[in-house]
């Protein structure tokens, strides 16, 4: 009998003294088939993957298949018919054999967080906490990967979403000011190249200046080169590990050490080396200037072109403008979704404050559009 059998609810509906019901059945058997599908999308991230990274996703599938074996033990003979497992599921499983990106962590994320076994009672509470455990097993490891992608992600976003919002409110207001359609065509690409080049280099300025920034706060190797030449009663290396926010004890020892007052690390615990470089890259989470530049270019111009493709393919007046609010409304749902899955969080719900927000402000866009093509006229 398993761990989870022996820790099973004191529950009515928990026990066994009853033959299960045909709903019970049929969810524990949906049960079945997504812990199979979960395990297996562990099991093939980890196959992209090494090192600890590996070891934690298959870790998490090791406990999935003790899940399993809990319906497995309660089904019985009941489970030799199995069930698929649920879209959600599927999906997560298409998506780790042939991507094993950050997004499949993200969903796997809020697939854990959303478990019905809290609410079960033919669940044991360890599977129930289990589950809220591995949510956030599994938002670690999705934080790496948005950590690796966050500077340049945010930079294409950022740049898809300007360029859509913008473009789409330039091309309306235009046009509700009675210009022809020609005029409304030139001005939004006139909007395209202007907002793409001042995306890139806004981006590639914030970036350089942020990386220059985090360098110019990291220690140097002076302190290697200098110590052997200072004075040994009168010098302020001390000042400049007290400055790194050493603590005195510490910074004294580590002054000793540097002028070769000490041949032996007597205390490990104070033998801090701030002046080392770190294994890791610091700006990772920043990007790179090139990098977010090129981002913001590409994704702003892809997004401020969707509301000029009406009138580049002939559409004018009125139905070229529904076409246009069409195409970037599916644009910034498609969008916002993206930041939701990535941040964990309902895609749909960010999609659609991401639609209301880009059509409001082409809306106000619009009316203003209106107003100036009356007085002007």
């Amino acid at each position: 009998m398993s761990q989870y059998a022996n820790s099973r609810r004191t529950h009515p509906a928990g026990t066994r003294t009853a033959e299960p019901t045909p709903a019970d059945i049929r969810r524990w058997r949906q049960y079945l088939a997504d812990e199979r599908a979960e395990a297996a999308v562990y099991r093939d991230l980890a196959q992209n993957r090494e090192g600890e990274e590996r070891e934690i996703l298959l870790a998490l599938a090791e406990a999935e298949g003790r899940h399993e074996a809990h319906w497995l033990e309660l089904l019985g003979e009941h489970a030799q018919k199995s069930r698929p497992a649920s879209l959600r599921s599927q999906l997560l499983g298409f998506l780790a054999r042939h991507f094993g990106s950050v997004f499949v962590l993200a969903l796997a994320q809020r697939a854990e967080g959303r478990s019905p076994y809290a609410m079960d009672p033919n669940a044991t509470d360890a599977m129930a906490a289990d589950e809220q455990i591995h949510e956030e097993v599994v938002r670690g490891l999705a934080t790496r990967g948005r950590n690796r992608l966050a500077g340049t992600f945010r930079a294409a976003v950022f740049g898809a979403n300007d360029g859509l919002v913008s473009n789409l409110s330039l091309v309306m207001g235009m046009a509700a000011s009675g210009v022809a359609s020609s005029v409304v065509l030139l001005s939004g690409v006139a909007g395209l190249l202007a907002g793409a080049m001042s995306m890139a280099a806004g981006e590639f300025v914030s970036v350089r200046s942020q990386r220059e920034l985090l360098a110019a706060t990291k220690p140097t190797q002076i302190t290697l080169a200098a110590a052997p030449k200072l004075d040994i009663e009168h010098n302020e290396l001390l000042l400049v590990y007290l400055a790194r926010g050493m603590s005195h004890e510490a910074a004294e020892h580590r002054v000793a050490e540097r002028i070769g007052m000490l041949s032996c690390d007597c205390d490990p615990s104070l033998s801090l080396h701030p002046e080392l470089p770190d294994a890791d890259d610091e700006h990772e989470a920043v990007g790179t200037a090139w990098g977010a530049a090129l981002s913001s270019f590409c994704f702003f111009a892809s997004g401020a072109v969707v509301p000029i493709l009406p009138f580049l393919f002939g559409l004018t007046g009125v139905p070229a403008l529904v076409v246009a609010a069409v195409l970037v409304g599916m644009a910034l749902l498609v969008t916002g979704g993206i930041v939701g899955l990535l941040s964990g969080t309902s895609p749909l719900s960010r999609g659609l404050r991401q639609l209301a927000i880009g059509l409001g402000a082409a809306a106000v866009t619009y009316l203003l559009g209106l107003a100036f093509g009356t007085v002007v006229g």
